[in-house]
């Protein structure tokens, strides 16, 4: 499932995140590539010891994880600290798929979910958009300032070359209740129904068997 969420950070939020990683250090990107992906990644990120990190987060992941079509979308287990990635003209990011286990000896992850937060808007830049390759065909994301996609990190993607401007976005991974992608967008779609029922029809006989219908469907498919 491809999702957007939209308005993740509000404008004060992103001009606080802009202006804190406006006078950061950002380090080779490559630092933190796999294998495989150190051969392609051509960007850089902030630094990992960088004394920002925890105000960012408290902006970035604050927010996201308490929106509501993330936690619909991705029923969190486990969500990982971001990184913040900046493109300038010539920076890339080719063809990769991201590691299937992350984190380090303790508290490693599955990761099911990959999601991008724009901190950049689109007028900020050109190209660098980030193109995500499913069986109906690839899609080029490219969404305003403070808006994010959720994806299956499974999935084959790329970030275009940046021709003018900077790019900036936060990356993080989610591993999630349901690891079958298939059966996460059916819960999600079926929890939209579920909410608008409970909403316009709180004592409805339907709405209560949608309901147990979605929880029960969460406890089959659910591992913890």
């Amino acid at each position: 499932m491809l999702l957007r969420i939209p308005s993740v950070l509000t404008p004060d939020q992103l001009n606080g995140v802009r202006k804190i990683l406006g006078n950061a250090n950002f380090a080779d990107g490559k630092l933190s590539a796999g294998a495989a992906a150190v051969r392609v990644k051509n960007n850089e990120e902030l630094d990992k010891d960088a004394k920002e990190l925890e105000q960012l987060n408290n902006l970035v992941m604050g927010s996201l994880v308490q929106h509501p079509v993330y936690r619909s979308g991705a029923l969190p287990l486990r969500v990982a600290a971001p990184y913040y990635a900046r493109y300038t003209p010539g920076m890339a990011y080719g063809d990769h798929v991201d590691d299937p286990v992350m984190g380090a000896e303790g508290m490693l992850y599955r990761s099911d979910i990959a999601i991008t937060i724009f901190l950049s808007g689109p007028e900020d830049y050109d190209g660098g958009e980030l193109v995500i390759r499913t069986t109906f065909g690839s899609h080029e994301i490219k969404y305003a300032a403070g808006d994010a996609v959720m994806y299956p990190a499974s999935s084959l993607h790329h970030v275009n070359p940046v021709t003018r401007g900077e790019r900036l976005v936060a990356v993080t991974w989610v591993q999630s209740l349901v690891r079958d992608p298939a059966r996460r967008e059916l819960l999600h779609e079926l929890n939209l129904v579920r909410e608008k029922l409970l909403k316009d029809a709180p004592e409805a006989e339907e709405t209560a068997r949608v309901n147990k219908a979605y929880v029960n469907l969460v406890r089959m498919w659910g591992e913890i």
